[in-house]
């Protein structure tokens, strides 16, 4: 068994000064409990959408605090990171099949809430598709960082990727200086942050250990990559992780690795000014593989897996209020 040893530099470490912990949001219904998911906002509602096997979507009322379901997705979809545009949920860069040879979906799904229907839209590139990769949209762009051909067995990529929502085109960017799968992107003040994930290698018996410190960060003006001193290092090794940019803060959340069974409960921010990362206060359960929501002054997190691997699967929701 590998066992990582993190160690933090304590002049740039320092304990969570907010008061407030995250709590858990006791709904009158239940979510549809998965992993490998994502997890967006439109509205006062939000939206789980995917997962291993094929799950309805699960539309969460912040109005009314429930759960109610939506209709199927029209094939497993699973490893993406949802995003939103003009009031629809583009999946993305997702996969489906069985672990650990999973493939990429040769084409952009589209979820419309306000028909609670599913459309195929426009191929993905053949020689651009994997799943497991980050997607963030900016304007009228959305953006594809790194991910894997090839399921969990070895083909993670550096790729960027951009496609345009009007004009329906795909444009080959710099690649990031290096490959990562199983994170998610954050975007904010024109930077594109990648933090976490791993290099899956079922190939080598190494599904879990070959974890990502590095920060790396791409300028959506300029199309290029840079990466942040060591010193800046993720101090919490891990993938299965969600990423949210808040006030100047990076905020990775959660995850999964071979240091540990459980899923991690650790959510560490990034101070993009003093760069220096704090402990906030960690998630009453640990999970992976869900996307984080920002909301009205708030971040929530919902369903995941509870333990390295798939099970078992949650169906709960928390929040913490920022300061």
């Amino acid at each position: 068994m590998v066992v990582l040893f993190i160690c933090y530099n304590h002049d740039l470490w320092s304990q969570h000064t907010a008061s407030t912990d995250w709590k858990i949001s006791y709904s009158t219904t239940e979510a549809v409990a998965r992993h490998e998911n994502s997890f967006v906002p439109l509205g006062d509602n939000f939206y789980l959408i995917g997962g291993r096997g094929v799950k309805p979507v699960a539309i969460y009322d912040t109005r009314t605090n429930s759960w109610r379901t939506g209709k199927e997705p029209p094939m497993e979809i699973h490893h993406f990171q949802g995003a939103t545009y003009n009031g629809k949920i583009y999946v993305i860069g997702a996969m489906t099949g069985k672990y650990p040879y999973e493939t990429p979906v040769p084409n952009i799904l589209i979820y419309d809430p306000k028909e609670d229907d599913w459309e195929m839209d426009v191929e993905i590139p053949k020689e651009r598709r994997r799943g497991s990769c980050g997607v963030v949209v900016d304007g009228d762009s959305a953006f594809l960082i790194s991910g894997i051909v090839d399921g969990h067995n070895s083909t993670h990529v550096p790729w960027t990727d951009r496609f345009d929502f009007k004009t329906q085109k795909w444009t080959v960017l710099a690649d990031a200086p290096r490959a990562r799968d199983h994170f998610h992107a954050a975007i904010g003040n024109g930077k594109i942050y990648a933090a976490g994930g791993r290099n899956s290698s079922y190939a080598t018996k190494q599904t879990f250990e070959l974890t990502v410190a590095p920060i790396d960060l791409y300028d959506v003006e300029t199309d290029t990559w840079s990466t942040l001193d060591k010193k800046y290092n993720l101090p919490t090794e891990r993938a299965g992780c969600s990423a949210v940019c808040y006030n100047n803060h990076l905020v990775v959340l959660g995850g999964e690795s071979v240091a540990q069974e459980l899923a991690h409960n650790e959510v560490e921010a990034l101070n993009l000014e003093t760069m220096q990362w704090k402990a906030w206060k960690p998630l009453n359960t640990g999970r992976h593989g869900t996307q984080a929501i920002l909301h009205n002054g708030h971040i929530y997190i919902a369903v995941g897996s509870g333990k390295r691997g798939g099970r078992p699967e949650l169906n709960s929701i928390e929040k913490i209020k920022l300061n």
